[in-house]
């Protein structure tokens, strides 16, 4: 059903040209999975089309653990090296760079994609929508005993984006 819905939105590629779809959502909302489903219902549709996981990117442990901010703070704004994905990522996306076709759908897949770094690179973003308990209880059993983790640093950093980045209201769907 989502995955219907979002087929609606992406317009056929003319020759030369990129489309970059953004899928962004909280933790454990979906994002990767949706990514996963598409990729094959658009290969089949229209030209070649990319995944790229925001994850794949996340810098060093040293770099965003421990570092004298708060937690939420570390998880928000260093997790990422964010000024080297927009010149080594977003950019050459654009600009028809990364070794990929000059007509080429992508899909970038992560948390936080509507930060205002990164958000004008995006031809279309989807946002998943959902409640915090039922994305929580996806996780682990194991994970889901550090609450307190989860409290500090995933949820106060989640808070901050929802509150300051407002991603329900400047995405073109929300699911």
């Amino acid at each position: 059903m989502k995955e219907a819905r979002v087929m609606q939105s992406i317009p056929p590629l003319n020759e030369g040209e990129r489309f970059i779809l953004g899928i962004d959502g909280l933790s454990r909302s979906g994002k990767t999975t949706l990514a996963k489903n598409l990729e094959p219902l658009l290969q089949e549709r229209f030209h070649p089309w990319f995944v790229f996981h925001m994850d794949d990117y996340i810098v060093e442990w040293e770099k965003r653990y421990l570092t004298g901010h708060e937690p939420w703070y570390e998880y928000y704004y260093l997790q990422w090296d964010v000024e080297a994905l927009t010149r080594d990522l977003f950019q050459p996306m654009r600009e028809k760079g990364l070794g990929l076709p000059d007509t080429a759908g992508i899909i970038v897949e992560g948390v936080f994609l509507q930060r205002e770094e990164w958000c004008r690179y995006f031809d279309y973003v989807i946002y998943l929508q959902w409640p915090r308990q039922e994305r929580f209880q996806r996780e682990s059993e194991e994970t889901r005993k550090k609450q307190e983790k989860f409290k500090e640093r995933y949820w106060k950093a989640e808070d901050y984006y929802l509150q300051t980045v407002k991603p329900e209201t400047k995405a073109n769907l929300v699911l």
